[in-house]
């Protein structure tokens, strides 16, 4: 196997690239286009669609916070990673490119838009504990920061590339028939029938197949060991328990599982209601969370840049840290919005013509930016921390850990906004509950051994 030291850079390179064939799926399927065309026009009516869109969601959660770990074990045990990566972009090849069959007035549409985005999701997520297993296997601890957060911005700018060309290229307006640079879409695609958005998962798909090649052609593997794929199998629940019990005797190592859980659920939230609420409390249309979208995805990549280096010169404690203060002030900002005031109580001027024509929309869009630029660091960092904390040879059943702890309760946050909001009939009560699990994020993560 390839020293650390001495990976090349089309190995680098080819690991790099992982993040960018990934990042589309997210940005395009599970964010900007096709999960808010299932909500409004597939399903039968909006909350019914968010309803249902939710229940995938968490089964797919589910699936992963039973599977990451076990399979991360097996993967540990029998040596090559790829092989794993392989497997899992089959499924998601193939769950992605079903997305297209999902078309308005389908009798199935809906079930085959949920079953794909689920397996989708889960191999994707499955995929991606494997790629981060090697990361102890082509660099060096004093760069695990860097090369996590190019990865981060890789992704980043993956997604955002892959907007732009959905956007302004393949997606119309249902009331225009144009394409939000005006353009008719490409390749006759039916705006009526939602094409456009439908494109999105074998676009996706196609992406992914394409840009994961230099993986497979370029990055070193795992060396296979002598233990075969049955006993390997046989035996991993047992070193699932046994990698648990680890951790509890590395105090470091659990407290920072448990912080992550919290503080990713809190992202997650974040994430899943931004478009909810610019267009609940400002009106927002495709057109302007489509924007918002590009915009966000440049400052996530920059941050990511920026992060994966403060994180080799600082450590990743503090940029997590950092990133989670800075997350739960956005949070305060958010708080003191509203149609017609900023800062709780500061009135503004009515909205006049033009995108976010509005003090408040602008201020909105302002700390969804600092959303973007921050939440890649803390991800990056994150693990490239645990790559600190573990020994190399065991890097696949503890990054299935930790995708275990970013999953196992993604559903508590999003589930503490809606009960909040319902309670208080007011959207503000979302970024008042999202504070309190940063701050207990925050609290965890600060016990955590500086690394």
């Amino acid at each position: 196997m390839t020293s650390p030291a001495m990976a090349s850079r089309p190995a680098i390179l080819g690991w790099l690239l992982f993040d960018w064939a990934c990042q589309p799926f997210f940005t395009l399927v599970t964010t900007f286009v096709f999960a808010p065309y299932f909500a409004a026009s597939l399903a039968p009516d909006p909350v019914t669609g968010q309803s249902l869109w939710g229940y995938a969601t968490a089964a797919a959660g589910l699936a992963l916070a039973i599977l990451s770990p076990v399979l991360g074990t097996v993967a540990d045990a029998t040596g090559p990673k790829k092989p794993w990566i392989a497997a899992c972009g089959l499924v998601l090849f193939l769950a992605s490119f079903a997305l297209w069959y999902a078309a308005p007035g389908v009798p199935a549409a809906i079930p085959i838009a949920l079953i794909g985005f689920a397996f989708a999701t889960i191999a994707v997520e499955v995929a991606a504990v494997f790629n981060n297993a090697l990361i102890p296997h082509l660099v060096p601890p004093e760069r695990y920061g860097r090369l996590s957060g190019t990865g981060w911005a890789m992704g980043y700018l993956g997604g955002l590339v892959s907007l732009v060309i959905v956007l302004g290229f393949l997606a119309a307006d249902g009331m225009s028939g144009k394409t939000l640079f005006g353009l008719d879409p490409l390749f006759g695609l039916d705006p009526a029938t939602r094409e456009g958005d439908r494109i999105t998962g074998p676009f996706s798909a196609v992406w992914f197949l394409v840009f994961v090649i230099p993986l497979f052609l370029f990055t070193p593997d795992i060396a296979r060991s002598t233990v075969s794929l049955k006993s390997a199998v046989a035996q991993s629940f047992t070193q699932v328990r046994g990698t648990l019990a680890d951790a509890r005797r590395h105090p470091s190592v659990l407290r920072f599982l448990i912080a992550n859980m919290v503080y990713q659920d809190a992202l997650v939230a974040l994430f899943a209601f931004g478009g909810i609420y610019g267009a609940g409390v400002f009106g927002w249309r495709a057109t302007e969370l489509g924007i918002f979208g590009i915009m966000l995805t440049i400052t996530g990549t920059i941050g990511a840049l920026i992060g994966g280096r403060l994180d080799d010169r600082f450590g990743a404690k503090p940029v997590i840290m950092g990133a989670i203060i800075t997350l739960a002030l956005v949070c305060v900002g958010v708080l003191s919005l509203g149609r017609e005031h900023i800062l709780f109580v500061i009135p503004t001027a009515p909205p006049g013509e033009g995108l976010y024509a509005s003090a408040p929309e602008k201020v909105f869009v302002l700390l969804g930016l600092v959303i973007g630029a921050v939440a890649g660091p803390m991800q990056a960092s994150s693990r490239s921390l645990l790559a600190r904390l573990v020994p190399a040879r065991e890097a696949g059943r503890y990054f299935g850990l930790l995708a275990l702890s970013g999953k196992v309760t993604s559903f508590l946050a999003p589930l503490a906004v809606a009960v909040a909001t319902a309670v208080f009939q007011t959207q503000a009560a979302g970024p008042a509950v999202l504070i309190l699990f940063l701050l207990a994020g925050f609290a965890l993560i600060s016990g955590v051994k500086r690394v």
